[in-house]
């Protein structure tokens, strides 16, 4: 029998729906990703080109936006901010972030990427076009509601169906890996030796929680970056920063054993339950639930430099995602009452850090990570995409002399300071031309054998990281859109449809 939450949930989702359909068309975009994939770069480059795409100053400029229809066909009429729609959400802050990324004119060291998502922001933006088909020809609108949130937090939906015990099993399982066993040694040897039905210590919760805390962001670090690390609040703790929720670990407990109420394993599990209800729950009610499409944002380029250990666990980490989602093709009913996500595109971001031979490469790494988790959406009818992206370029390519041997396709990109390769430090101020290799072109090497930083005795095989490109200014001083690669694409898969 329903709980009266869920059905006071439900009857506000369903006004909720009836608000937006009363106001015109209109639809929710989810963009998410796992620490460091590029969300707030993504958002803030997409909010920069629609506003800016139909702007009479950049008329007879190239179109940056080909394969989005409704701007190449000359439709799009224009783009704007409108207020937040919801009162009890963060505003995306937009212009910090396009501040950060472009910096004061001929400085190039204020410019900066953006402080990457750390909790739940909203923003909406209004599009003005013409349309040309359907029962109503002519000028329309499209209201745009961008929910950024953490991925670390998608990954805790499929808690609410575990429990303590189920968790706390396949949580130990992970741990002894051969690629985490090392990092998970304090923490496991302080949950081994705990008796379960020792009476509850609030000291040891809190140290028990420090040590599981520790693991899961050392599992994270560059060099292991591992995705799989529930509970996402435990690395991405919004405003649920210090408090009494966080402090709970996984025990070496058995499915179905009662444990006197005051101890340990009582107390574990309470906490456990209690963060379902109170922070995952509700995070699925109020924001994801509701959400009509939904991008997510994969740092692949990570796990290649950690290697095959790191490329299985994002591999799992990936299937969780979508199976998280409410999929399935919507109608006009079930978008009215209860909607539905209808597509889902998974992009691999920062590919300006590759050449662009390696563009489809990486594509085609992506497809193989979620070829499993797609089979199972597309068979509930949600439409399901991959695509290697850059939502701001930081590089541009060029060929590079080498060392008595034929010239090499390279990326050239201000490096941010303190990156190497090999001996050289880089200062975050010199150009340098990087030659990155190229992927494999069987997908599955990328599970078999040594990280590919590993795999060439000549070539360090790191991928660097650059600092934001130089903007291109207007007579005015104003920064055109920042350069992308496939931006347009995204736009036209998420958007297309909608503005036929």
């Amino acid at each position: 029998m329903p709980l009266i939450s869920d059905l006071l949930f439900e009857a506000r989702a369903v006004a909720q729906s009836l608000a937006e359909y009363a106001s015109g068309p209109h639809i929710r975009l989810g963009v998410t990703g796992l620490s460091r994939a590029g969300k707030t770069v993504f958002i803030t480059s997409l909010i920069e080109h629609l506003t800016k795409a139909a702007d009479p100053s950049l008329r007879g400029r190239r179109s940056t936006l080909p394969v989005f229809r409704v701007h190449a066909e000359g439709r799009l009429i224009g783009g704007r901010l409108e207020p937040q729609p919801d009162d009890a959400v963060p505003r995306f802050a937009y212009e910090d972030h396009i501040a950060a990324l472009t910096g004061p004119q001929r400085q190039v060291e204020a410019r900066h990427w953006p402080q990457s998502t750390r909790r739940v922001s909203e923003l909406r933006i209004r599009l003005d076009f013409e349309q040309k088909a359907g029962l109503r020809p002519g000028r329309q609108s499209l209201a745009i509601d961008i929910v950024d949130y953490p991925g670390e937090w998608l990954l805790d939906l499929p808690l609410l169906s575990k429990s303590f015990a189920q968790w706390s099993r396949e949580t130990f399982i992970a741990s002894a890996s051969a690629g985490r066993a090392a990092l998970a040694a304090h923490w496991r040897g302080f949950a081994i030796n705990a008796d379960p039905r020792a009476k509850a210590n609030e000291d040891d919760a809190r140290r028990a929680a420090e040590l599981f805390t520790a693991y899961l962001r050392a599992c994270r670090a560059d060099e292991y970056s591992f995705s799989s690390l529930p509970p996402g609040r435990f690395l991405m703790p919004g405003d649920l920063e210090g408090s009494p929720a966080l402090t709970f670990v996984p025990l070496a407990i058995e499915e179905g054993e009662v444990y006197p109420p005051d101890s340990l394993a009582a107390m574990m599990e309470r906490r456990y339950e209690a963060y379902k209800a109170h922070v995952v729950k509700p995070f699925f009610r109020d924001h994801f639930s509701r959400l009509d499409r939904q991008i997510v944002l994969v740092d692949a380029l990570a796990a290649l430099n950690a290697g095959p250990a790191a490329m299985r666990d994002l591999e799992i980490a990936l299937t969780d995602v979508l199976t998280a989602f409410r999929a399935g093709r919507g109608n006009v009913l079930t978008n009215l009452f209860r909607p539905k996500i209808d597509k889902i595109l998974f992009a691999a971001t920062k590919a300006d850090h590759l050449h662009h031979t390696s563009h489809d490469r990486l594509e085609a790494i992506l497809r193989h990570l979620t070829t499993r988790a797609i089979e199972r959406v597309e068979n509930v009818g949600a439409e399901v995409d991959v695509i290697a992206l850059a939502a701001v370029r930081a590089t541009r390519e060029a060929k590079v002399n080498g060392h008595g041997g034929p010239a090499l396709e390279a990326v050239i990109g201000t490096p941010l300071d303190g990156e190497r390769i090999g001996d050289e430090i880089f200062d975050g101020k010199t150009e340098a031309a990087i030659f990155p290799g190229e992927l494999p072109k069987d997908p599955q090497a990328v599970f078999l054998g040594e990280p590919l930083a590993m795999l060439s005795d000549e070539i360090d095989y790191r991928f660097v990281r650059f600092r934001p490109p130089t903007p291109v200014r207007g007579k005015d001083g104003k920064p055109f859109p920042p350069p992308h690669i496939r931006l347009d694409r995204a736009l036209q898969f998420l958007l297309g449809d909608k503005l036929i």
